[in-house]
């Protein structure tokens, strides 16, 4: 088999090697091929038949692959978000801030890179480059081993003949990466009243991420036909981006419209850490969602009771009759322990599983056919934190409780449980005693990145299914609120944290083209743009602040027209464009 197949082939598993190839590998494994990503962290595509069975207590947390889903919901074009967002007024007049100069990077499902909103004026494209992870017949980007890479030279000659997808076959068949390009930077129609992107002169580069493996889909009971990435593509994705923009010697913004609900909720992934690298270079800026889970009721949070040496908390999910499994996640704060039993629907339960150290346990039940995997890690690898780690399979519809012990210097320490996002578990299964906040999904929980929560524009509310802070440890996120009930898109309406953060990505562009474009902050990153951002917001005088679900600081773009208004008043050292 070349590189290149055993990339794509579900016989090799996907492994992240962060800082150092896992020390159980060495010496060991012969057969496998290692991607770099940035410094010594990369991807080990490792033969099955070399190395024991993939599980959670075996092998470190972070080094599995973790499992991304899609950020959205769901024909006249309507522009008003924009015009309520400040970012057409300033896309015009002496500023005309079109994010020209700058690249908006995109890491979804690829583009229909024939539609005319990604074209200039003379039919040529306006994308840079696309690099489609799945297509192996083309060439790969340059430091990269799968996929085909198709730079404007060959788009526009794909966009003369009469038959593009002979000469550049990649193509959006999901719609959601189209979508979000086309709000964040598609071109102006129409003379803007057909269409019109946040930011319509910005380039544009594409990577169309290639599916998760079946493994991964096994390892963590993700239905078939539900749009799922791996962590490890997404690593290479976010190389491939940061790569053409230092090539170019380009500002980046990195508009990531992907989450996931598996993570410790605090930033300390390896993703998170790439995420946080590339976001305290200069011009640069890293755009994340936060999600649709805040009403999904896929959060539990439980607190130890004071002055007692142990708390018992009995945790209720009730499961749907159409789930085929699911996984969940226990992250508890030291220094407390955690013990656990379950009890099925039927009312079976088992022992309590006082955990030591790393291990795993299986439980079967006399009258259900339903088997419950946990894997316990006391002192988790990236986050220090303990992990319990469960897979329910085949589960008996019903109520299943999970009995947790805190006990050893408890007072006062809490635990959180995240079940799969809503898509992944594509049923009705929820806990009956939710907790709504904490609800942002990876990797939005990251330091460094701008986190961008939903609102609706229409009458200035929050998005009920918008995630909602704060870290798990009580970091102050997300950063910010942008517009993201029925956007209007190239493909229609669509609702979601994606299309939001696809907003907020172009209002981004704009900034970096007046600040390094235009050279009038040419040293900018990622926290001065969002401290820009912050101090143009618009703060509801009915809300208190610092804020769980519009912003950390209170800060929202505004349904007023305040935000790029304001910080564009402190860009000119003028009043011109203030509220």
């Amino acid at each position: 088999m070349t590189d290149q197949e055993k990339i794509f082939s579900n016989d090799y598993y996907d492994i992240i090697a962060d800082y150092t190839l896992p020390e159980r590998f060495r010496g060991t494994l012969k057969d496998f091929v290692y991607q770099p990503i940035s410094g010594e962290t990369g991807v080990v595509y490792a033969n099955r038949r070399e190395i024991i069975p993939l599980n959670v207590s075996d092998y470190t947390y972070q080094v599995i692959p973790k499992l991304y889903g899609l950020m959205q919901q769901g024909e006249v074009f309507d522009p008003t978000p924009l015009i309520r967002s400040g970012i057409t007024e300033v896309q015009g007049g002496s500023l005309n801030l079109t994010g020209r100069g700058v690249i908006i990077g995109f890491l979804d499902t690829g583009i229909r890179y024939d539609e005319e909103v990604f074209k200039n004026s003379d039919g040529s494209t306006r994308i840079l480059g696309i690099w489609d992870q799945n297509i192996r017949t083309g060439v790969p980007p340059q430091d990269i081993l799968y996929g085909s890479e198709y730079k404007r030279e060959t788009i526009n000659l794909a966009l003369q003949s009469e038959n593009p997808r002979e000469i550049v076959p990649s193509y959006d068949e999901n719609g959601h990466g189209t979508a979000l390009a086309s709000v964040a930077a598609g071109s102006r129609l129409g003379n803007g009243l057909t269409f019109l992107g946040a930011a319509p002169e910005a380039d544009i580069v594409v990577v169309k991420l290639k599916e998760a493996k079946q493994y991964l889909r096994e390892l963590y009971l993700v239905p078939e036909d539900v749009p799922a990435y791996a962590e490890s593509d997404v690593l290479v994705a976010i190389k491939y981006l940061e790569s053409y923009a230092v090539s170019l010697l380009k500002p980046l913004v990195i508009c990531f419209g992907l989450g996931t609900n598996m993570g410790d909720h605090n930033g300390h992934s390896v993703l998170a850490g790439y995420l946080n690298q590339i976001a305290t270079k200069r011009s640069r800026v890293v755009m994340v969602c936060g999600g649709n889970e805040g009403n999904s009721a896929h959060h539990y949070q439980g607190t130890s009771i004071d002055g007692l040496s142990e708390t018992v908390d009995n945790v209720e999910i009730r499961v749907d009759g159409n789930t085929k499994g699911f996984t969940a996640e226990l992250w508890g704060s030291v220094p407390a322990k955690h013990a656990i039993s379950i009890r099925t629907p039927g009312g079976e339960v088992t022992s309590r599983v006082d955990f030591r150290d790393q291990s795993r346990r299986e439980f079967s039940f006399v009258f259900e056919r339903s088997r419950v995997q946990v894997d316990h890690i006391l002192v988790e690898q990236g986050s220090g934190e303990e992990l319990i780690f469960f897979r329910f399979i085949d589960p008996t519809p019903g109520i299943w409780t999970i009995q947790v012990t805190i006990s050893e210097n408890a007072s006062g320490s809490c635990f959180n449980i995240w079940l799969p996002l809503t898509d992944f578990l594509q049923s009705n299964t929820y806990f009956l005693r939710p907790h709504p906040f904490g609800t942002l999904t990876e990797p939005s929980n990251a330091r460094e990145v701008i986190t961008i929560t939903t609102y609706n524009d229409e009458n200035g509310s929050f998005w009920t299914d918008s995630g909602r802070g704060y870290t798990r440890i009580g970091r102050m996120k997300p950063d910010i609120c942008a517009p993201g009930v029925n956007i209007d898109t190239i493909l229609g309406a669509r609702t979601g944290s994606s299309m939001a953060v696809a907003i907020a990505s172009g209002a981004a562009a704009q900034f970096l083209q007046w600040a390094v474009v235009e050279a009038n902050q040419p040293r900018v990153e990622s926290r001065e743009v969002k401290n820009y951002f912050i101090r143009g917001a618009y703060r509801s005088p009915g809300e208190s602040y610092p804020n769980r679900e519009w912003g950390a600081y209170g800060n929202i773009v505004s349904s007023h027209g305040k935000a790029v208004k304001l910080w564009l008043s402190g860009w000119s050292g003028s009043n011109l464009f203030a509220a």
